[in-house]
């Protein structure tokens, strides 16, 4: 649904004003959180299934709860599945000589209503079911991704394929519309990732989802090359050209959304891989407010941002939320009286106030050289995007040392591992002791679903694995997801940061003058009450955030 159409519902209800309509609307823009999440947030709601009543009151329907709800085959029926899933519409009882009543992800779209009536042939009103739930029963009825590729399946079925690599076909309807959906389901799904694989006898297609990965029904293997010719052609990328990597960028709406693409296609043995990194700014958040730090690590990074001076790193793999960690500290310093420069390859994304530049090596726009024409822009902080090469290293501390502050990410297993990493790149270590404020090791954990999440007793061997004392463990309560409808299926929603912060105190800087092992670092970090990465996410598990699994699984 329009968040702006829906607050306008709150607004006829009289339950917010058009000044907290327009606060409501900011935090959504930046939180990544369903509108009635965010009412809830506000004081607003105290339960979904009130939000819904509101929703149902204003457009005098009823509301009801799908829980128990087992439609007929002929109430089904009333509705093809095409059209059900299209529409996200579940019919839930047919009134003879008055009409068919159904539930829609969407209430308030009137177009959806009139399509139907179309479709059916039959006058349809309105009761109103939590979308979540009406979207569980439709896929569940209707079949979901699958059921809607089956669809797609029968028209591509008869579709020959006449060129070698598919461009002949790229631009056909049946594979448009494949495409479309594929994209349109990672969207929803909230997925990070899209990965498109060839393989010698078949074609995966898999969604990362909360950081892991699910496969949906394949294509056939002879569809690849029109599938991926129809992504690099919406990308901007050479058709022609499948013997190098190339990257490229998709816009597209989904919904009422803008959404940003990040694509690369690599050449395989059976064909180009091809993977859309979802850059969805609703499902991310720019604030640091919401990124569900602890008070000391909030207020630790706000101070260390603050410096005139200096260098902060953070580190981890890929897709553990570095970037998003900066970006949210650059936006809480983002002001009029503070020149703010970056260096991205690519720039993910567009942030109001901040000279953001795209590095393209293709045409000699590195990050060395873009870094020595930031330090002749006069910027007060500055970000790279990621140190990868010793030029890049040293010119960073260079900028340090003169004055900026700059704000970085490097590839490491751990926060001492970055000064080993800047050290091993050419940099002289008393220089780093002189311009290094701190590292931040991060990784990103699923968090329990608050809506299945149940006590339970881990076994015996996973408690042996987190490696903590039995007494300990005897005045702990474990929780786990049992799996519902608003997750999935997966026990699983969202996910949240956990952090190993390296203060670069005095003692912390001598050992690094003396460029000592990244082990004797950490041992001294520790010593000086630093939290490991695993220690926090013991400490997760006992707040009820997460699960041993997810722990072990990445620390």
């Amino acid at each position: 649904m329009d968040n702006q159409q829906v607050l306008e519902v709150f607004i006829n209800a009289g339950l917010i004003d058009r000044a907290l309509s327009k606060d409501i609307l900011e935090e959504l823009s930046n939180s990544g959180k369903e509108i009635w999440e965010m009412l809830m947030d506000f004081g607003v709601v105290p339960s979904p299934e009130d939000f819904w009543s509101v929703i149902a009151t204003e457009i005098g329907a009823t509301y009801i709860s799908l829980k128990d709800f087992t439609p007929t085959p002929e109430l089904l029926a009333m509705i093809p599945a095409a059209q059900a899933r299209m529409h996200g519409a579940l019919p839930i009882t047919y009134r003879e000589g008055e009409g068919l009543y159904v539930c829609l992800e969407d209430p308030l779209d009137p177009q959806t209503i009139d399509d139907l009536r179309i479709i059916t042939g039959k006058d349809i009103y309105l009761y109103v079911a939590a979308d979540y739930e009406v979207r569980a029963r439709v896929m569940e009825y209707y079949g979901g991704t699958e059921a809607a590729m089956d669809d797609l399946m029968k028209d591509l079925a008869s579709m020959s394929i006449n060129s070698i690599d598919g461009s002949e076909e790229a631009s056909s309807a049946p594979i448009i519309k494949f495409v479309n959906l594929v994209i349109t389901q990672a969207i929803k799904e909230k997925a990070s990732d899209i990965h498109l694989e060839p393989f010698e006898h078949e074609f995966k297609i898999r969604y990362r989802v909360d950081g892991a990965l699910y496969e949906m029904a394949p294509p056939p293997i002879h569809l690849a090359p029109p599938i991926i010719s129809r992504v690099k052609v919406m990308a901007g990328m050479d058709i022609a050209e499948h013997r190098v990597p190339q990257d490229g960028r998709i816009m597209m709406r989904v919904g009422e959304r803008s959404v940003d693409m990040r694509v690369n296609s690599l050449p395989t043995q059976h064909g180009e891989s091809v993977v859309l990194r979802v850059l969805d700014r609703n499902s991310v958040s720019l604030d640091l407010n919401n990124l569900n730090l602890s008070p000391a690590l909030h207020e630790y990074i706000l101070d260390t941002v603050n410096m005139p001076n200096g260098i902060f790193v953070v580190t981890g793999p890929t897709g553990s939320g570095k970037t998003t960690t900066l970006y949210a500290a650059l936006r809480a310093i983002n002001t009029e009286d503070t020149k703010i420069l970056t260096a991205e390859d690519p720039v993910e994304y567009d942030i109001d106030g901040i000279v953001q530049i795209p590095i393209n090596e293709g045409i000699g726009v590195t990050f060395p050289r873009v870094l020595r024409a930031f330090l002749r822009q006069d910027p007060d902080r500055i970000l790279v995007g990621e140190i990868r090469d010793t030029d890049t290293a040293q010119i960073a501390v260079q900028a340090a040392l003169t004055g900026h502050l700059v704000l970085s990410t490097l590839h490491t297993n751990d926060a001492a591992g970055a000064v080993t990493r800047f050290i091993d790149m050419g940099v002289q270590p008393f220089l780093l002791a002189a311009t290094m404020l701190g590292v931040l090791a991060q990784r990103l954990v699923r968090t329990i679903c608050p809506y299945c999440k149940i006590p339970y007793t881990p076994s015996s061997s996973l408690l042996h694995q987190l490696d903590i004392s039995p007494e300990l463990i005897a005045s702990q309560q474990f929780f786990t997801g049992s799996r519902c409808d608003k997750c999935g299926n997966t026990g699983y929603k969202g996910r949240k940061g956990i952090h190993e912060l390296l203060h670069c105190s005095d003692p912390i800087k001598e050992l690094i003058t003396k460029n000592v092992p990244s082990v004797t670092l950490k041992q001294k970090a520790i010593e000086l009450g630093m939290h490991t990465l695993r220690e926090d996410g013991i400490r997760n598990i006992f707040d009820g955030n997460t699960t041993i699994e997810e722990v072990l699984r990445y620390t």
